[in-house]
């Protein structure tokens, strides 16, 4: 403990938390005019005082904020000030001021921050835009990749286009004034013995405040060249001897929100990870965790890990608890299920042949063989939880009407659910007709429609008047009650949150529902076995005959003149393009297409053909307007980002230009692939790409070399294997923060999940004996995305 004599005091935060004195002697309180006894004072500015012989942690009136001040002050650390210069102190005050780390518990990790390090009082905000509003929190903003500047390297080795650190010493410091568009610049000449080199940081960063010429620095970050000159550009630094979190060592880069930088962000977590990591609680028994790292060590390691191998380790614990997490909500469902009953849909074969000989073309193999499985389901008293995956165009939509139309020709009723209302009116338009066909009575339900009509529709639901109900969200809203759903269809199933799609079973009436879904993003069996073990998969490879060939190739802008000159022919020709793009605004951080810039270059260029812009940000009713005009042919071009991925079908359309294609994966490109193609004229997909990257040309000639969606899946999950660190970003799998699918060892520690999942939930149904079980899926609960969000 430090201690502060009155008059002069320095302050010093301990590391190690103390005990408050013991009281003294009463006696010693019974003169007005005795002496009184130290106060002691932890980092939270509480005042520990004697007061009738007890421990009294309410202070004393002026001298408690007096002492409170001395040690850390409401919101404030002390200043060089306060330590300098003699503080009045209040009379009867104690001569002597004792300053402790406040005392932490277990129970702290889920307070609120500002409670229980008041020191970071000042950074709430900051955390606050990041979505830490408690220690726990902060442990779980986890990194998504590393910078390794471990290595030093002389200035003569630095290597263009790399992260790098080197040891250096300042020679000048100079400010370059900004002008017109162009931002102030601080330049730095440094040196070592091998050579120099430069550092420059853009914009008001009072970097010239912080260094000055002679000062011996470690400098991390991207080097570049410009003309003769190699340099760093807006690197960190740190005094040499001054251990860092910044610089010489393997540096977490954060997600971020508006206004803050990497630095203030890995200096606050640093300070929480340090205090509150040692109090996490492991979930996990030792015999559950086996080999796996302990969950505060993991923590600690994951932010600040001392070496590259130590994170691989870390990492792993972490995946495994997420995926126990997720597999603890499937396994929970799977017991909840299973004790509820389904309505028996019995469907004779007389009855399936005279649905299937009702479609207006013949089935392929695969859609028979589908129907099949799903009937035999549907005869059940066990809900049906199947996958149809198929690919794009590959007649899903035919399967799903044959078994709503057995749900209704059984006297149930049935609801098809899509993430977005662009999708789910693409239903309506494919699906509609092939009900009429079939005999059963549709409608479309949608927040959008009017009051009046949604109410109309709420009535003859409940009254058993409509067969089959197709929407969005609107579909499982309160106000929608069914008189006999027995089947529930879920497109794109993997971007509804786990509540909405319970919600949906939920409508069923006493029985549970039969649930069929949908995925046109063909899974590989690995991952499928992982995630949906406890779901019965059908699949369709075969496409229906008819299917244009689409031709795909790969080109870069310097053939964007020819490009642009082929898209007003197929105009021309009565034809139809979508060009899609990366970003919806120029981005200052990133060197990619925006739908925005793009769409005002390309009137520019080919003024004669009428162009639209679509992407996510945009009200709901102008992105349907500009998809109805590309789909009724009034645009030649339509402008988008990935919300056409799905959603949209336009048989006119005969061009798919993918602009800055290495940034999009192998399954968006092909679902992108699969808007053409779909009528009478020859397709086209080109891919736009400057990337030198060898892995990202290797992707870009998978999907130019095969139209097999479970080949490409395949080979996704092969190129993404190596390279993917954090996280997995596929379509058709749940999200995750941590784990990667692409990664074997995680795909192995799910499996292991599943097993542990389901013994804990055999044994204790609702993990009540086991509370940090039910922590941990908070912990790992995903943001997931609903709707467009491109």
């Amino acid at each position: 403990m430090a201690s502060h004599e009155a008059g002069l005091p320095r302050t010093k935060r301990t590391g190690t938390p103390a005990r408050v004195p013991e009281a003294p002697d009463r006696s010693t309180l019974r003169s007005s005019h005795a002496t009184p006894p130290p106060a002691t004072v932890d980092a939270g500015g509480r005042v520990w005082s004697v007061r009738r012989g007890k421990v009294d942690a309410r202070g004393i009136g002026r001298g408690a904020a007096w002492a409170a001040t001395l040690c850390r002050g409401p919101g404030r650390v002390p200043s060089a000030a306060d330590r300098d210069r003699p503080l009045r102190r209040p009379t009867g005050w104690p001569v002597t001021i004792r300053c402790l780390p406040q005392r932490l518990s277990r129970e702290d990790v889920d307070r609120p921050l500002v409670e229980v390090l008041p020191e970071l009082a000042r950074s709430v905000g900051v955390l606050g835009r990041l979505g830490i509003s408690t220690p726990r929190d902060a442990l779980f903003h986890l990194p998504f990749r590393y910078d390794d500047f471990s290595e030093l390297r002389p200035l003569a080795e630095l290597v263009p286009d790399e992260k790098q650190s080197a040891r250096v010493r300042v020679d000048s410091v100079k400010v370059e004034k900004g002008f017109g568009r162009r931002p102030q610049r601080v330049v730095a000449m440094l040196s070592d013995g091998s050579g120099s080199a430069e550092a420059v940081w853009f914009g008001r960063r009072f970097v010239e405040r912080r260094i000055k010429a002679g000062d011996e620095l470690v400098v991390s970050g991207r080097v570049a060249s410009s003309g003769w000159r190699t340099g760093f550009v807006s690197p960190e630094f740190s005094p040499v001897g001054h251990d860092s979190v910044h610089t010489a060592r393997i540096v977490p880069v954060y997600r971020l929100a508006g206004g803050i930088t990497q630095r203030r962000v890995r200096e606050l977590l640093a300070r929480i990870v340090e205090r509150i990591s040692p109090l996490v609680d492991d979930p996990l028994l030792p015999a559950e965790r086996g080999t796996l790292v302990g969950l505060s060590e993991a923590l600690r390691t994951v932010h600040f890990p001392e070496d590259a191998e130590d994170v691989a380790p870390a990492l792993d614990r972490l995946a495994f608890d997420e995926l126990l997490a997720l597999q603890l909500t499937l396994a929970q469902a799977r017991a909840t299920r299973d004790a509820l009953g389904a309505p028996p849909i019995q469907v004779s074969e007389e009855i399936r042949e005279a649905i299937e000989a009702a479609l207006p073309f013949t089935l392929t193999a695969d859609q028979a063989g589908a129907i099949r499985e799903i009937a035999a389901d549907l005869a059940h008293e066990r809900p049906m939880r199947r996958l149809l995956q198929g690919d794009v165009g590959s007649g899903k939509t035919a399967v799903a009407a044959a078994a709503l139309a057995m749900a209704v020709r059984s006297g149930w009723q049935g609801a098809l659910m899509a993430p977005t209302e662009i999708l789910a009116r693409q239903h309506q338009a494919g699906l509609a007709p092939l009900l009429d066909t079939l005999g059963v009575r549709s409608e479309f339900l949608a927040g959008s429609l009017r009051a009046s009509e949604r109410r109309r529709l709420h009535a003859a639901i409940e009254a058993g008047e409509v067969d089959v109900v197709i929407g969005t969200h609107a579909v499982i809203s309160e106000a929608v009650a069914f008189a006999r759903l027995g089947l529930a269809v879920v497109d794109e199933q993997h971007r509804f949150g786990v509540a909405q799609r319970a919600a949906l079973q939920a409508k069923g009436i006493a029985l549970e529902p039969h649930v069929l879904a949908l995925t046109a993003t063909p899974i590989p069996r690995t991952l499928a076995l992982a995630f949906y073990g406890d779901l019965a998969i059908s699949t369709i490879r075969e496409l229906p005959p008819g299917r244009q060939p689409i031709r795909t190739e790969v080109r870069d802008r310097s053939a964007l003149a020819n490009i642009e000159a082929f898209l007003a022919d197929e105009a021309r020709g009565g034809r139809q393009t979508f060009v899609v793009v990366p970003l919806i605004t120029e981005s200052a951080a990133l060197t990619a297409a925006s739908a925005e810039a793009e769409v005002e270059r390309l009137r520019s260029r080919l003024p004669e053909l009428r162009i639209g812009l679509v992407h996510g940000q945009q009200p709901a009713s102008e992105r349907q307007a500009a998809m109805a005009a590309f789909a009724d042919g009034e645009l030649d071009l339509l402008v988008a980002t990935t919300v056409v991925e799905v959603g949209i079908d336009v048989p006119n359309a005969s061009v798919m230009l993918i602009e800055d294609a290495e940034r999009f994966g192998l399954a968006q490109l092909h679902q992108l692939r699969g808007r053409v193609g779909r009528g009478a004229h020859r397709s086209f997909c080109i891919l736009l790409s400057d990337a030198t990257d060898a892995i990202a040309r290797r992707r870009l000639e998978v999907i130019r070399s095969t139209a097999d969606g479970f080949q490409i899946a395949e080979a996704d999950l092969a190129l993404r294997g190596a390279g993917n660190l954090i996280g997995t970003a596929q379509a058709g799998l749940p999200p995750l923060r941590v784990a990667s699918l692409f990664e074997p060892r995680h795909v192995r520690l799910a499996e292991r999940a599943r097993a542990l999942a389901e013994e804990l939930v055999a044994r204790d149904p609702d993990l009540s004996a086991r509370p940090g079980l039910a922590r941990m899926r908070e912990d790992f609960a995903p943001l997931e995305e609903e709707g467009d969000v491109a």
